[in-house]
């Protein structure tokens, strides 16, 4: 956990960690089904609620973890499911999705140097 850690670690550091785990949860960790059922209308073998919730779950987790503060997670759950809910609606590109998340990762960043 960063907040524990004697390392210190910049706000680049920080940043690109976010980021990094960003990337693992939307391109890694997301299955295909995943990508699809979690837009409503497209849920098949689960209701798409499901599906986001879980998506923004994973993406929490991550932030919970290189923040060591799960509350930040909560906040990266909530503005990520939003942030898909409405590329589904809406129908933004993929750019304009990953522009929007990492925003909001830069202000999951603030936030953190705000707590610690």
């Amino acid at each position: 956990m960063i907040a524990n850690s004697t390392v210190l670690y910049t706000n680049l550091d920080i940043f690109i960690l976010l980021a990094l785990g960003h990337f693992l949860g939307d391109f890694g960790l997301q299955s295909d089904r995943m990508a699809i059922e979690k837009c409503p209308g497209n849920d098949v073998t689960l209701d798409w609620r499901w599906w986001l919730i879980s998506h923004g779950a994973i993406h929490g987790f991550i932030v919970a973890i290189v923040t060591g503060i799960p509350l930040l997670g909560l906040i990266e759950c909530i503005s990520h499911s939003f942030i898909d809910y409405g590329k589904c609606r809406i129908g933004y590109s993929l750019i304009i999705d990953q522009i929007f998340h990492l925003a909001c990762k830069f202000f999951i960043l603030l936030l953190f140097r705000l707590i610690i």
